[in-house]
């Protein structure tokens, strides 16, 4: 593990494996590059692989105040330029992580080579959802993780998924470990943020996936997402919101292929 100045942060970063081709990876919301390591060994014995804690989460330097998908962009250009990785990757992200891989696709393609977006959180709240997001944020800010962490997680993470799951009770740990702070503002960048409009932009082959499973960006909001991005291809796993914790081999089966095509 390393420490980068990027963009105005100090990012924790890891570089692994020795393929001819990169691939980054972007973490969930509550998430960190820890959440990569059920699936990192079969990323690394055919890649070299970025990964890294978002600004704000895990330990990269926390963040207070306004966040905006152009400054996490800017994070990940200005890490990649300081690790000297030139050239176009592959982006792969889940959920949280997928918005800001589709936002990289739309403000850097020249940096894209293939993208993966797995239910991608692209903004375009309804007032419902912002209005819950806002409130989330106040929440934690006031009382810490502690208290949202099982309404979030019983959606995120439903019992369906949970009990075949042994690493959720460490899983749970470690979500209780985020900075209030750094999670509330990127829950006020969602419920303000609209990708929508700019994903007809992104130039790279992608795939998009949902999951019957997920119940807080259903397959009938990860499709059309899919639909309005030229050429993209669609795929729909039985799985969560988080796949690549929740059915890392399956998420791996559909991934690889594609990125090794």
């Amino acid at each position: 593990m390393q420490w980068v100045e990027a963009n105005g942060a100090s990012l924790r970063c890891e570089v692994s494996g020795a393929g001819k081709e990169t691939v980054v990876l972007i973490h969930e919301l509550g998430g960190s590059l820890d959440s990569w390591d059920l699936t990192l060994p079969a990323f690394q014995d055919r890649f070299r692989v970025l990964r890294y804690d978002l600004r704000g989460f895990g330990m990269s330097e926390k963040t207070k105040g306004a966040l905006s998908i152009d400054i996490l962009n800017g994070d990940l250009v200005a890490l990649l330029d300081a690790l000297g990785i030139e050239g176009p990757c592959h982006v792969v992200g889940i959920a949280l992580g997928g918005g800001i891989a589709l936002g990289f696709g739309i403000g850097h393609p020249e940096r894209v080579k293939r993208l993966v977006a797995t239910s991608p959180a692209i903004g375009r709240a309804s007032e419902e959802v912002r209005a819950g997001m806002l409130k989330r944020a106040e929440t934690v800010e006031r009382e810490g993780m502690r208290a949202v962490v099982d309404t979030s997680l019983n959606r995120s993470f439903p019992e369906e998924i949970r009990s075949a799951v042994v690493r959720f009770p460490a899983y749970r740990q470690r979500w209780m470990t985020n900075d209030p702070w750094g999670f509330a503002a990127i829950n006020r960048m969602l419920a303000d943020m609209n990708l929508a409009d700019d994903l007809e932009r992104i130039k790279s082959e992608t795939l998009v996936i949902g999951g019957k499973r997920d119940f807080i960006l259903p397959p009938s909001i990860i499709e059309p997402i899919a639909a309005a991005i030229p050429g993209a291809v669609y795929q729909e796993l039985d799985t969560g919101h988080f796949m690549h914790v929740q059915t890392p081999e399956l998420f791996l089966d559909s991934v690889l292929p594609f990125l090794s095509a």
